[in-house]
């Protein structure tokens, strides 16, 4: 399998340095489709704060990945939903950190989520 970054240079606003436009995936063997990945603990509980909710949410996607014997490499797209605007820098630190040098397709929304205690919630493919 391959991965090919697709950012224009021309013809398209600039993509920032913490996402790219698109990434094609070439011959990929398998796709791992998420549903959207709560920051709960163990129990099925949301912490108090984002940033606890931030690192369970990625610890939840590596634990599901793992189980299909793919890793954050395998990551191609990711949809951030925050119940706040104000959790978008603190939403992307932890993305940044979790993949590294890798950057992939990415958006955030801010919606309403079902419980409000849940403050942020994952969306994700992976191919491998």
């Amino acid at each position: 399998m391959q991965m090919i970054v697709r950012n224009p240079a021309e013809g398209i606003y600039e993509a920032t340095p913490d996402y790219v436009h698109a990434m094609e995936v070439v011959r990929p063997q398998r796709l791992l489709f998420f549903s959207g990945t709560m920051g709960l603990d163990l129990a099925g509980r949301a912490p108090a704060g984002l940033a606890e909710q931030l690192d369970c949410v990625w610890s939840n996607i590596r634990r599901i990945l793992a189980e299909a014997g793919m890793g954050v490499d395998n990551l191609v797209r990711v949809t951030s939903y925050l119940r706040d605007a104000a959790y978008v820098e603190a939403n992307q630190a932890a993305r940044l950190e979790a993949l590294g040098s890798r950057r992939i397709p990415t958006t955030a929304i801010v919606v309403e989520t079902l419980e409000p205690g849940w403050l942020v919630e994952l969306e994700a493919i992976a191919a491998g």
